[in-house]
């Protein structure tokens, strides 16, 4: 049985909205998830997306994904924040279409969401691991190919 989403979807950047119908973006959110979640996805720019980096990571840019997790016991409680000029830049550069990019994105910000990390060798290649089975189940291609 999968695990029960309540999922809040904010688009600040609206300009990829029609790819991203709550239901699909809740199917490959659960598909990451171990056990129930309340987490929100939030698709921003570039100016949002570098001030929140800069602000809560130090790091003067935009990225692609930021997960801010707030709990993950008994119920995983998290916020997505997905840069979509990132998130189209980076499509486009490694030849993935933004459908199979953004759902990669929102798999690792789940797992990350749950305590997965990629600061060393080892945990990266675990997490790795993980999405790639993850991204399997869902019908996508090895994101890491």
């Amino acid at each position: 049985m999968k695990p029960s989403l309540t999922l809040s979807l904010q688009f600040a950047d609206k300009r990829h909205r029609d790819l991203l119908p709550r239901h699909k973006v809740a199917r490959w959110i659960r598909a990451a998830l171990d056990t129930d979640g309340e987490i929100t996805v939030r698709i921003v720019d570039a100016d949002e997306g570098q001030t929140l980096n800069r602000e809560f990571r130090e790091k003067d840019y935009a990225t692609n994904v930021l997960t801010f997790d707030y709990t993950q016991e008994p119920v995983v409680m998290a916020d997505l924040v997905l840069c979509a000029p990132v998130i189209e830049k980076e499509a486009k550069e490694q030849g993935k279409s933004l459908d199979a990019y953004y759902a990669h994105m929102l798999v690792h910000g789940t797992l990350h969401a749950q305590g997965w990390d990629h600061l060393n060798d080892a945990d990266a290649e675990a997490m790795e691991a993980q999405e790639r089975a993850v991204m399997a189940d869902l019908g996508f291609a090895d994101p890491y190919a």
